[in-house]
């Protein structure tokens, strides 16, 4: 059975949506969203804890998540129809309260590295490439993070790109890198020996001199193929120079745009840790009726759907300001470090509503659990988004 030929499904609203935020998208995009919401729970749900426990991509999902044209959703080159910010925010919702690592794919290729294009990029490399990217023939990854700088990207940039003529050569490190172990062109941001300014270049990944290695051994996210890069004397044309990216603000413009859909995630993966305990808690039976009954895991259950409620009204409020053009950086980091604070809260006390099975991936929150912590650091730590907007508050830097 392909998308192709399954009937349209209808549109529900999330039980976990309390307040109804869903009734805020339009037609249109309620169709899209129930049609992906058919799609994960008929032929993802069923196989990612395996893949998961077995640190395996399933490339399967790739073309139908395409199909479903969640790559296109964005940008102007190939959006299939007006939509909102607040609409691809419960794209990533839903995409994450089924599987978090399946949700980071898609922001990687949609968000960080078509986003790069899209920001840096000039009309040209915009027309050649977000087109492929968007129907998935072409994968993109993102490398930014480095093995001795992450947070402080900004200023600790190692990666050194040196102009020869009408070429570049590339020589540096990345790490943390997530899709680089299949991608067919990352995004570098290297530093310009030239001025010191960071710059973004599109680099295939079969060019001489790139190697990529996968990150063994992690137990969050284990979906995600992350990846170590390396860049030996890699050579691009100046035409795979982001023609827009010529500072670290420009950078900052590509994660300002994704952090708040992390955000979004983070509520999403809560989400499913909850739904997944009120299911469990609905049919444990102890001292002869459902746990569900019990007055503490009641609180437990409460205290889950109020940290998504209140995380959820902060995300769709922060993408409402993406769509009237008034998000500034300081809103897509209050919303980052509020919703996985508060994400990392309900994860736990779903667990802890299941008891001992809470740590079993059979009954649906360990999954949860164990990605609520890379989802806490990545896009931004707690700690940096709070300076952000601590600087926004006080009209002070802290940073160092």
């Amino acid at each position: 059975m392909t998308l192709d030929t399954v009937a349209p499904a209808v549109f529900t609203t999330l039980t976990s949506d309390f307040y109804g935020y869903e009734d805020l998208l339009a037609d249109r995009e309620k169709q899209v969203l129930a049609d992906l919401r058919d799609y994960l729970e008929r032929e993802v749900r069923p196989i990612v804890d395996d893949h998961w426990e077995r640190a395996e991509f399933p490339y399967e999902v790739m073309k139908p998540l395409a199909d479903l044209r969640l790559f296109a959703m964005p940008w102007a080159e190939t959006r299939p129809f007006e939509n909102s910010a607040v609409f691809r925010g419960f794209v990533a919702l839903e995409l994450a309260r089924i599987d978090a690592s399946i949700a980071t794919f898609v922001g990687v290729q949609n968000g960080l590295a078509m986003g790069s294009i899209s920001v840096g990029g000039d009309e040209t490399q915009r027309r050649e490439w977000l087109p492929r990217m968007a129907t998935a023939d072409v994968i993109g990854a993102f490398g930014l993070t480095e093995p001795l700088s992450g947070s402080d990207s900004a200023q600790g940039l190692r990666t050194i790109a040196t102009r020869d003529g009408d070429d570049w050569i590339l020589n540096g490190s990345k790490r943390w890198i997530g899709n680089a172990t299949f991608s067919d062109i990352t995004i570098i941001w290297a530093k310009s020996a030239e001025d010191g300014q960071v710059k973004g270049f599109l680099v295939p990944t079969s060019t001489p001199g790139y190697r990529a290695t996968k990150i063994e051994g992690k137990q969050s996210l284990r979906i995600v193929q992350n990846a170590d890069i390396t860049l030996d004397n890699v050579r691009v044309p100046e035409s795979h120079r982001l023609q827009n990216a010529n500072t670290f603000k420009d950078t900052a413009k590509v994660l300002r745009l994704t952090r708040a859909e992390v955000a979004w995630a983070a509520v999403g993966n809560a989400v499913g840790a909850y739904e997944a305990a009120v299911k469990y808690t609905g049919e444990r039976v102890q001292f002869g009726k459902p746990i569900a009954s019990h007055q503490l895991v009641q609180d437990l259950l409460v205290r889950s759907l109020g940290n998504i409620t209140a995380s959820l009204g902060m995300v769709v409020r922060v993408s409402q300001l993406l769509d009237e053009g008034r998000q500034k950086d300081e809103h897509a980091a209050l919303a980052k470090a509020f919703a996985t604070v508060r994400m990392r809260e309900t994860v736990g006390w779903c667990r802890e509503a299941l008891g001992g099975n809470g740590i079993l991936l059979d009954h649906g929150v360990a999954r949860h659990m164990a990605d609520a912590e890379a989802i806490y650091s990545y896009e931004g730590t707690r700690e940096m988004n709070t300076l952000i907007v601590g600087r926004a508050i006080t009209g002070k830097a802290a940073f160092v």
